[in-house]
């Protein structure tokens, strides 16, 4: 089933007829309960449950408390399947309504509970098992952006002109896939100390993750990866033989692919690229201090520092309007791509990643440009304002994904105010936020069971109330 088309057909089916039988029951509020039985949920975080009590016992607004209660644990409800294959943790992830795991979609999923391991040691085992698949699925293929629990599945997309491997799902290469496996991975070491997940096999994805990225360099030549597909959709295959346009080695890392799955205009995707400089740095830190390898640690330390250069040195534009800011994307031949994205990384979530500082001013006169009308996927209406893409299809489907990255990176307390109380408005009825939805009526919209979405706005709601109480009073 196609990502992006599963449940368009908005409002036939809500995410509580989905998910829970319950779902046109009533609970002690006027909110319907929508959230998946308790004896049907396919894991239970104490933790997590701790979170949402205390969140829905001091915010006052009731449909706010509701939102998160349904939100925030929606992966974990709906999405992860645990198991332990070894004696080891093992965790299966699938992005909601289609039966596959995405290297990126599993990290950010988990993302968000990464501060209550330390107090759930069933959470930590659920994300230390989150690693260790990622570290399996590397190993099987560092150019795939998607698998299957089934070592053996043969993909819908097994006539993709690629070299494609039972056990893969998709094989979209695109850069962040791989950021995204060392970004859980260090974020999990940092929050509990333990190693247990860094044994030779995670070694070796590290190297096998090193060798990718300095392949796609393409220095030499366009490297082994190539990708075509028989389609309607531009944005679906690659031109020039499946290898994409062509771009002058600078030292940036071509990624054929964007966070949505889209192809690039551009081979040298700059938000990805940003992903990347801190993912190899975060590596080194890792191989260095818990496996003692001097060597790897240089080389990923070498190449982190040889991409920085690279985008000091080609990743900025200086707009009419806006002054200097950063591309979109490049092809080291001075043709620059200016918009953003919904999906992250992108260049408005620079911060969120560590990549920038929110204070620096290139990224400031960024964001100025991605939420403005000069971004061709910056989209303003009735219900909300926010960015989109071309995955939809269609113009003026925004994403509740950028109006969550706009909250999670921005200084302002009142457009903190502004993003929380569009997102609201945005479920449509249905008590979960999706994957766009039309600007002008939030009732059409696309996906009703999007995990990430979810969590990442739960995740967005928490940080608010920790940091920013006030601002739901």
């Amino acid at each position: 089933m196609r990502r992006r088309t599963f449940l368009q057909h908005a409002g036939v089916l809500t995410a509580g007829a989905l998910i829970g039988k319950n779902a046109f029951g009533k609970n002690k509020s006027n909110y319907p309960v929508v959230r998946t039985d308790a004896a049907k949920r396919h894991f239970s975080s104490d933790a997590i449950e701790a979170a949402i009590k205390q969140f829905k016992a001091h915010v006052k607004d009731e449909e706010q408390g509701w939102l998160f209660e349904n939100c925030f644990p929606n992966t974990l409800d709906t999405t992860v399947y645990y198991t332990e294959v070894n004696g080891r943790p093992d965790t299966y992830v699938i992005t909601g309504d289609i039966d596959a795991m995405w290297l990126r979609d599993s990290c950010a999923q988990v993302w968000p509970y990464m501060s209550f391991i330390k107090e759930d040691e069933k959470l930590r085992k659920l994300i230390a098992g989150v690693i260790n698949k990622q570290t399996t699925f590397v190993l099987k293929d560092p150019y795939a952006n998607a698998f299957y629990n089934d070592a053996n599945k043969v993909s819908e997309w097994k006539s993709d002109l690629t070299d494609m491997k039972p056990g893969v799902h998709e094989r979209k290469w695109e850069i962040d896939s791989l950021c995204y496996t060392i970004r859980l991975a260090h974020g999990y070491w940092k929050a509990t100390g333990d190693t247990a997940p860094f044994n030779n096999e995670w070694k070796e994805a590290i190297k096998l993750i090193l060798q990718t990225f300095k392949e796609q360099q393409r220095k030499k030549d366009k490297g082994p990866y190539h990708f075509m597909r028989q389609t309607e959709k531009p944005t679906d295959t690659l031109p020039m033989g499946g290898y994409g346009f062509p771009a002058k080695p600078n030292g940036l890392i071509c990624s054929m692919f964007r966070p949505s799955d889209d192809a690039t205009i551009y081979p040298y995707l700059i938000p990805s690229n940003f992903f990347a400089v801190v993912s190899l740095k975060q590596a080194a830190t890792m191989v260095s201090s818990i496996l003692h390898d001097a060597a790897l640690a240089s080389a990923l330390q070498a190449l982190a520092t040889e991409v920085e250069t690279a985008l000091k040195q080609h990743a900025i534009y200086t707009h009419p309007v806006f002054g200097k800011i950063y591309p979109f994307e490049i092809d080291g031949y001075g043709n620059y791509n200016l918009m953003d994205d919904a999906n992250a990384p992108g260049l408005l979530s620079l911060p969120y990643f560590g990549a920038v500082s929110v204070n620096d001013p290139v990224y400031q006169n960024t964001r100025k440009f991605v939420l403005s009308a000069y971004n061709p996927f910056f989209y303003k209406g009735t219900v909300a304002e926010g960015i989109g893409g071309p995955h939809i299809g269609k113009p003026d489907m925004i994403w509740p994904l950028s109006i969550v990255t706009r909250g999670l990176t921005s200084t302002d307390e009142k457009e903190i105010k502004l993003c929380i109380d569009m997102l609201k408005k945005t479920h449509a009825g249905t008590g979960f936020m999706h994957e766009s939805f039309y600007k002008d009526d939030a009732k059409d919209f696309t996906r009703s069971w999007f995990a990430w979405a979810n969590t990442i706005y739960g995740e967005f709601l928490w940080h608010t109330y920790k940091t920013k109480p006030g601002l739901f009073s």
